[in-house]
């Protein structure tokens, strides 16, 4: 059975035949011939979430862990407007989403009909492309339209790059009619095979790179890739090449740079010109550290290069050269038979750095007392391995970057836009594809903004939750401005004294807490023990000492680094 709408009976047709299979579902009547059709097919799988900004975050964790298009879908007028947060995510993240969205038909658009906006290309901005199919698909013209453009939209959300693709749906009434004749399609295939990469730009690239020395390569947010990983590895072992990633970036080496503010901090204006390089390369998504994009901005290099796939010009530090059209691995495996050693001191310059912020950041962490620095230490150590490790934003990312790497854990983020909201929903839509244990470290605010993540039948008792409260939103507290602004407590950090207890007992899941390092080492081995239900560890730390113990850490770093 079926949509008695030949558009979406079509569209969940071709849905399949194209190799997918979820759908994130939210209530609604406009788009009752979707759920109809998609949820009645044998090959789908359909899921329910209400609330439809977190259900835009719970289909891009799934995407993410998975790698395969997940689509979404939602009545008409605002509850569309609700994907958009996670759309952006998706977008700036590279996630492949499908967003369906139904509309009222032509003729009730702007004339006053309940439940309506303006939805066509709605989200244009922070999609691939914005599809609309016809409204009724009763001619062989008009079907031909239909099903080259489904087709297209699906290959879009995964070629060149992954990324969210719009389908808009108008439907008039009546909307839950069915059939038992199920309208078929055609797989067409629209991605365009990329152009091959010229033997001279290789070439080319690989004669600056042999008299570069000092090449900084820069690896922003990934997912792991082991080849890559190991072309990298064997790079790192040049005299002239440094590689600075972070935890986001997923890669993973003793030679790697893998805690970048620890050891930019440390750089003085009179010797900024030291660590300079004369060739950038970078690639990935969003690099986390505030530090380097100040300082490559500052002390630019003479050629930045940029590898993406999709030909993506990502300018982070205003000095782009050019933009090569690969993957990374591929990338650098067409440069391996190139690629001379170069005499240089570079990358000792920076190896001998990070020693030493290591070993002082070590002596640091021995005095410390119970605050967020001491938290973040003992839960990277004691996280079990082999997990998934999701890091909300704003200061648990950050945190993140200050302890480097390890290759227990495969670290996410919603560093695409870098909203705090969706930060929950999206871990529990990882956790929902996947058998690992899925830890999602967030802030106070962050956790109470997505507090509806819980509001899903969907959960599954490998997400564990773990909130840090510090009593507001603890970022501010030491950036510079707000740190020292009057109006820091009520409209900056928004001071509060809220608790997540009641909210895990009204969405059945289970509390544990934390107010000390002993509590802490106690209640850990319980949290990941009980996988019956999904558990929240809220951890309350001193907001008043929180920053100084931050800034104090960043100061010894700096104090320290040159005796």
């Amino acid at each position: 059975m079926t949509s008695d709408k030949k558009n979406v009976s079509l569209l969940a047709d071709l849905f399949v035949k194209k190799g997918l299979s979820d759908i994130v579902i939210s209530p609604g009547s406009r788009n009752a011939p979707v759920i109809i059709a998609f949820a009645n097919h044998p090959g789908i799988r359909a899921l329910s979430v209400v609330d439809e900004r977190s259900a835009g975050y719970f289909a891009l964790g799934m995407a993410r862990q998975t790698g395969k298009t997940v689509a979404v879908t939602c009545t008409s007028g605002t509850a569309a407007l609700n994907y958009a947060p996670a759309i952006a995510e998706a977008y700036y993240q590279k996630i492949p989403l499908l967003v369906l969205t139904a509309d009222r038909p032509p003729e009730l658009i702007e004339v006053g009909d309940g439940q309506t906006i303006r939805q066509k290309d709605v989200y244009r901005n922070y999609v691939k492309e914005s599809f609309e199919l016809p409204c009724v698909v009763d001619d062989p013209a008009t079907f031909q339209i239909a099903e080259e453009m489904i087709n297209r939209a699906i290959d879009l959300t995964l070629f060149p790059e992954p990324g969210p693709v719009h389908i808009n749906i108008p439907l008039r009434e009546p909307l839950y009619g069915t059939s038992d004749d199920t309208v078929e399609g055609r797989i067409i295939s629209t991605v365009k095979k990329p152009e091959p990469i010229a033997k001279e730009l290789i070439e080319g690239f690989a004669e600056r790179w042999n008299v570069s020395e000092r090449i900084l390569i820069v690896a922003g947010q990934m997912q792991p890739d082991p080849l890559l990983n190991s072309r990298l590895a064997a790079l790192s072992k040049l005299d002239n090449v440094v590689i600075l990633t972070e935890t986001t970036s997923n890669l993973h080496d003793p030679r790697f740079m893998d805690c970048i503010d620890n050891v930019v901090s440390t750089i003085g204006d009179e010797e900024a010109k030291k660590f300079q390089p004369g060739l950038v390369v970078s690639f990935g998504g969003q690099v986390v550290s505030k530090m380097i994009k100040r300082y490559l901005r500052l002390n630019p290099p003479k050629d930045h290069w940029h590898i993406s796939a999709s030909g993506e010009q990502r300018d982070t530090w205003f000095s782009l050269t050019g933009v090569v059209p690969l993957k990374p691995a591929e990338f650098f495996r067409l440069m391996a038979g190139s690629i001379a050693n170069v005499e240089s001191m570079y990358a000792k310059i920076w190896a001998v750095r990070l020693e030493k912020v290591k070993k002082i950041g070590v002596t640091y962490l021995e005095k410390i007392p119970w605050s967020d620095l001491r938290v973040f230490e003992r839960l990277f150590s004691d996280i079990p391995g082999d997990s998934i490790l999701h890091l909300g934003n704003s200061t648990p990312v950050r945190y993140s970057q200050l302890f480097g790497s390890s290759a227990k854990f495969i670290y996410h983020s919603n560093r695409g836009v870098s909203g705090i909201d969706g930060q929950v929903s999206t871990a529990a839509g990882a956790a929902f594809t996947s058998e690992k244990i899925n830890t999602i470290i967030t802030g106070d605010l962050g956790f109470l903004y997505d507090s509806n993540a819980l509001m899903n039948h969907n959960l599954t008792p490998n997400l564990k939750i773990i909130v840090i409260n510090n009593g507001g939103g603890g970022i501010f507290r030491f950036i510079h401005g707000p740190d020292t602004s009057p109006l820091l407590e009520k409209f900056f950090s928004a001071k509060h004294n809220w608790r997540a207890d009641k909210i895990a007992e009204t969405f059945d899941v289970n509390y544990f807490k934390a107010s000390n390092e002993k509590e802490l080492a106690k209640v850990l081995n319980n949290f990941y023990a009980k996988m019956t239900r999904p558990a929240i560890l809220e951890i309350f730390t001193p907001s008043d000492t929180n920053a100084r113990i931050l800034k104090d850490y960043f100061k010894a770093l700096k104090t320290n680094v040159l005796f």
